[in-house]
């Protein structure tokens, strides 16, 4: 996967799941995107194939296109799905050999935490962030800290351990499920309890780990 900074020209690819662009800093969010979006992204993944001597097959090509337009980490039974109601024959080998592909030429990140995938940030540009993966929507935000990755991994290896791979995952919970589980909670709960200790430590919890 390259690790060349995205160029100024290239698309924005990521947006939040209201259609509004996540670009905060060193912080940037997996999100659905706007068809045209899709479709310059394609375009891009097809020349960096090309570059590659390698082929964006039109079943591989579809595998990404619908992980794009999800936005989010997709598990590989949900893709199988989405490709049945396109070729109703598609079988599961079908889509397992083209995440094979897509992750071999570095396009996207298999999430190890919730058995999915994900588009990789600024596509062919991916710099292996570290990725903070919401376990209730897949939801996925990849942060760029160089610094802060180095010194993670050399704690790591210094405690006499070795990466598998290049990918670094923090579990968490996104503002959106926060936010609905908190609604969720105020809804259900007695009359009263709102303000009880017990109320006040499950709305403070710290998810991230």
């Amino acid at each position: 996967m390259k690790t060349a900074k995205p160029s100024p020209d290239a698309p924005g690819l990521h947006s939040g799941t209201h259609g509004e662009v996540h670009d905060h800093g060193h912080a940037r969010s997996h999100g659905g995107v706007e068809r045209a979006s899709v479709e310059s992204a394609l375009a891009m993944a097809e020349a960096y194939c090309r570059e590659r001597g390698e082929k964006l097959t039109p079943i591989r090509r579809k595998v990404l296109e619908l992980l794009l337009a999800s936005g989010r980490a997709t598990k590989a039974y949900s893709l199988l799905d989405e490709m049945r109601q396109i070729h109703p024959g598609s079988a599961p080998p079908t889509v397992y050999r083209a995440l094979d592909f897509l992750l071999s030429a570095g396009l996207i990140h298999r999430i190890e935490s919730i058995n999915a995938f994900a588009v990789c940030h600024d596509l062919t540009q991916c710099q292996h962030g570290i990725l903070v993966v919401c376990q209730q929507c897949g939801n996925v935000t990849e942060l760029h800290e160089p610094k802060l990755r180095q010194a993670l991994v050399a704690q790591i290896e210094a405690a006499g351990y070795r990466l598998a791979g290049d990918g670094i995952e923090l579990k968490g919970l996104c503002a959106q499920c926060q936010e609905s589980q908190a609604n969720s909670a105020v809804k259900t709960a007695q009359p009263g309890a709102a303000g009880t200790p017990e109320a006040a430590a499950q709305s403070s919890s710290v998810i991230v780990r």
